[in-house]
């Protein structure tokens, strides 16, 4: 069963007798360290339940990695996309079963809704108070940026010449690419929702209304499209993880990302904790480790995503970030036009 954002808000009115507590909104409590003692308490609990849109493969690496730093507590990684985690999360609380610990989405809107609905609880890492920007972490301490993503254009360089590539959003409306191109879906894929809703804003839905008609593939995850044209089962994908074909690249494959010239959507994925945690001391020494500069250049290193943190270091050989124009993330605007995003998309990609 598939649920709308509208449909889980209506829900929320239920969450009070789910025994989940309302809460008058403060300001964020006071930041707490990695502790011997909270190692401890989570280690009593022996294990904690991580919701995610993270490809699978990297959140298996970040749990094994957190797993030999901290001995003795199973990380239990639950991945799929943003969307059907966040239909998840309500259908569950909706039953009065609470089985996430701590939850990752690339569409940072659900943490609007989970935040509206008093359902996150407050916690603070001693990094996201040492080491980040205002703009990056929620005012009440509910949750922070874990990492950051881009939406990418990319080809298969045995198909595409490098001099042939498209290097704009535009290029891809040529009828040379029809029937060559692969694209995620934003009913399923945060980051593809996030990228959707910059893309219909500042270019326009008559540019999606176009590219619709070149023939494309349709495919459901973000991590998909670069798998896609690292087969050869397409020439170009229209979208997708900029971390999945970096590492593809660095894999020896055939693929190259593309920047878009007119701007490369970028798409912010939070980290939060649960009120009603089964485990709530490994939730919080999972969710301190995440933001850790340990985690944050581990997640730069081995999954290819971006990192907030400023100790955190790009890896060499990789496009840096100031050096990428991108287009500006909404999540209000997301949260509040994902219905109709999905909606449309759906009558013009016909899928």
């Amino acid at each position: 069963m598939q649920l709308s954002r509208r449909a889980l808000l209506k829900g929320a009115a239920s969450l009070a007798m789910a025994g989940v507590p309302a809460r008058v909104l403060a300001a964020a409590p006071p930041a707490e360290a990695i502790t011997p003692e909270l190692i401890a308490a989570a280690r009593k609990e022996g294990k904690v339940s991580y919701y995610t849109s993270v490809d699978l493969a990297m959140a298996e690496r970040i749990a094994k990695a957190f797993e030999a730093r901290f001995p003795g507590i199973t990380v239990r990684v639950e991945r799929t996309g943003a969307e059907r985690v966040f239909q998840r999360i309500g259908q569950e609380y909706s039953s009065r079963i609470f089985a996430v610990d701590v939850v990752n989405s690339s569409d940072a809107a659900h943490f609007i809704v989970w935040k509206r609905q008093r359902i996150l609880a407050p916690y603070v890492p001693e990094d996201v108070a040492k080491h980040y920007a205002a703009e990056h972490k929620d005012a009440d301490g509910e949750f922070a940026a874990f990492r950051l993503m881009l939406s990418v254009i990319g080809y298969n360089t045995n198909l595409v010449k490098r001099e042939e590539a498209p290097q704009s959003h535009a290029d891809l409306l040529d009828p040379k690419w029809k029937g060559k191109m692969v694209k995620a879906h934003p009913g399923y894929s945060g980051t593809i929702m996030t990228a959707t809703q910059q893309l219909a804003r500042d270019l326009g839905w008559s540019y999606l209304e176009r590219l619709a008609q070149q023939n494309v593939m349709q495919v459901q995850s973000a991590s998909d499209t670069p798998k896609k044209i690292s087969l050869g089962e397409r020439a170009i994908q229209a979208d997708g993880n900029e971390y999945n074909l970096l590492l593809l690249k660095e894999q020896g494959q055939p693929v190259e990302p593309v920047y878009a010239t007119e701007g490369t959507p970028l798409v912010v994925g939070p980290n939060g904790i649960f009120k009603n945690a089964p485990n709530p001391n490994a939730a919080r020494l999972f969710q301190n480790w995440s933001f850790s500069a340990e985690c944050q250049q581990l997640i730069i290193d081995v999954a290819a995503l971006r990192s907030l943190h400023p100790l955190a270091k790009e890896k060499p050989g990789r496009k840096p970030l100031k050096e990428i124009k991108t287009l500006k993330e909404d999540a209000e605007a997301v949260e509040k036009q994902s219905d109709e995003i999905k909606k449309r998309y759906t009558q013009l990609f016909k899928v």
